[in-house]
C-alpha cells in the first residue's frame, strides 16, 4: 500500500474540509475513495462536492464493511464519535476521530480501552499540537528553560459564533445533541494544549455562563481556575460573544516566562532561578536580572491536513503519531471538570465522579429542546 484509502463519516462543515484537501492531494499518501451521511437530503450537494469517483454511503456500517477503505475520519456529532471510532476498529480500520474524542469522558474511557484491543491507529485531530509555536513552548517546558512552572494562564476569546452559527443545526448548542458549547465544539484545542503543556490539575473552579448573549442551551462563556499537584495555578478565559477577541497564552516557571500571542512567541530567561534570588537577596528591593530571548520559530501552522498526513504515515510507517487517540481524554476531562464545577457550584478534585458528572448531563439532555431549524453546511475552512 503506497497510499492510505480514506473514507469520511459525517459530511458537514469539517467533514467538507477533510474532504476538500483529501480530493486536492494535499495529504501525498492518502486519497479519498468514500464518505457516508446519514442524511439522504446532503447527499446531492454531497456528490457534487466529491465527484463521481468517489463512493457516497447512508450507513457508517456499510461503508466500513465495504473494502474501499484503510483508514475513517470521524467527523459527526460529538456523543457519536465514540460509538462511531469503535464501530470503526471493530471493523479493522484505523480510526482518525475529530475532537472532542466524546462529550463525556466515562464513553471515551470505554473507547480507549476498547482501541488497546485493536490492531489499528487510532488517533485524535488536534492540528494544533503540531503548530511550531505550540511545538517551542513544549520543547521548553520540557528541556527545563522555564524551571519549575509556577503559573499559565490562557485567554482564547476569538472564537466568534453569531447566533446565525447555532442556528445552522438542530444539534447545535443543545445539551442532547452537542453536550455543550465552547468547551465542546470549539475549545478542545486549546484544552487539550493547555494539559499537554502544564499537565493535569488536582483540582478545579469554573464558572460556566449559559446562553450568554445568544440563544442557546449551553456555555458560551467560562472562567476557570485549576491548582497544580506542586503548587502552580492557572486561569483559562473563553466565550463566543466577544469581538475582538484574545488569544494569549502565558506560562510562567522560576526561570522565565513565555507568552504566545498574535502569532509570536516571546521568551523571557532570567539569569537565575526566582528561588535561588530570593534566598540570597538580602536588599528588600530588586529583582532577578532578566533577558528577552529571541527564539526562531518555524511559521505558525494549524491546518488539518498535517495531522491526517501525520496519521497516513502512522499508517504506513510506524511514524509516531502527533495527537495520539488515547490522549482526547485529557482535555475533555478538563471541560468536564468546569461543567461539573459549575454544576455543583463547588470545587471539583481530579479524578472526578464520572457518575454523578453523567446524571447532572441526563438531567439536562431530558429537559434539552428540539429546535426547529433548517440545516445548513457552512464554509468552515481557515477555522481552527
Amino acid at each position: 500500500m503506497d497510499k492510505v484509502r480514506f473514507g469520511i463519516i459525517g459530511v458537514g462543515n469539517i467533514g467538507t474540509v477533510h474532504a476538500r484537501y483529501l480530493l486536492a492531494g494535499t495529504v501525498k499518501e492518502a486519497c479519498l475513495t468514500a464518505v457516508c451521511d446519514n442524511n439522504p437530503d446532503k447527499h446531492s450537494a454531497i456528490r457534487q462536492l466529491v465527484g463521481n469517483d468517489v463512493a457516497l454511503f447512508s450507513d457508517a456500517e456499510e461503508m466500513l464493511k465495504s473494502g474501499l477503505i484503510d483508514a475513517v475520519i470521524v467527523s459527526t456529532p460529538h456523543y457519536d464519535h465514540p460509538g462511531l471510532s469503535m464501530l470503526a476498529m471493530r471493523h479493522g480500520i484505523h480510526t482518525l476521530c475529530e475532537k472532542p474524542a466524546g462529550v463525556y469522558t466515562a464513553q471515551v474511557r470505554e473507547m480507549n480501552e476498547f482501541a488497546r484491543g485493536c490492531n489499528v491507529v487510532f488517533g485524535m485531530m488536534f492540528n494544533q499540537r503540531p503548530n511550531p509555536l505550540y511545538q517551542k513552548v513544549k520543547d521548553l517546558i520540557d528541556s527545563g528553560e522555564l524551571g519549575e512552572l509556577r503559573r499559565s494562564n490562557w485567554i482564547i476569546t476569538n472564537w466568534y459564533r453569531s447566533q446565525s452559527y447555532y442556528n445552522s443545526g438542530g444539534w447545535r448548542a443543545t445539551w442532547k445533541g452537542e453536550g455543550g458549547g465552547v468547551l465542546l465544539n470549539q475549545d478542545p484545542h486549546q484544552l487539550d494544549l493547555w494539559q499537554w503543556l502544564v499537565g493535569m490539575p488536582v483540582r478545579m473552579r469554573a464558572f460556566c455562563q449559559f446562553g450568554k448573549h445568544r440563544d442557546i442551551e449551553v456555555e458560551n462563556e467560562v472562567t476557570a481556575y485549576a491548582e497544580y499537584a506542586n503548587g502552580a495555578t492557572g486561569v483559562f478565559i473563553t466565550t463566543t460573544a466577544e469581538a475582538p477577541g484574545t488569544n494569549r497564552l502565558e506560562i510562567a516557571g522560576d526561570r522565565g516566562k513565555v507568552v504566545v500571542e498574535d502569532g509570536k512567541l516571546r521568551f523571557w530567561r532570567l539569569r537565575e532561578s526566582e528561588t535561588e534570588f530570593n534566598a540570597r537577596w538580602e536588599n528588600g528591593f530588586g529583582e532577578p536580572e532578566c533577558w528577552e530571548v529571541t527564539i526562531p520559530v518555524a511559521p505558525e501552522c494549524s491546518d488539518h491536513h498535517v495531522i491526517t498526513a501525520n496519521f497516513a504515515a502512522a499508517v504506513l510507517h510506524g511514524t509516531p503519531l502527533l495527537a495520539p487517540g488515547a490522549e482526547g481524554i485529557h482535555g475533555l476531562t478538563l471541560s468536564n471538570a468546569m461543567h461539573l464545577s459549575t454544576w455543583t457550584d463547588d470545587w471539583v478534585d481530579l479524578p472526578f465522579d464520572e457518575a454523578l458528572f453523567k446524571k447532572l448531563l441526563d438531567e439536562r439532555i431530558a429537559t434539552s429542546i428540539d429546535k426547529q431549524v433548517v440545516s445548513k453546511t457552512l464554509d468552515a475552512s481557515g477555522t481552527w
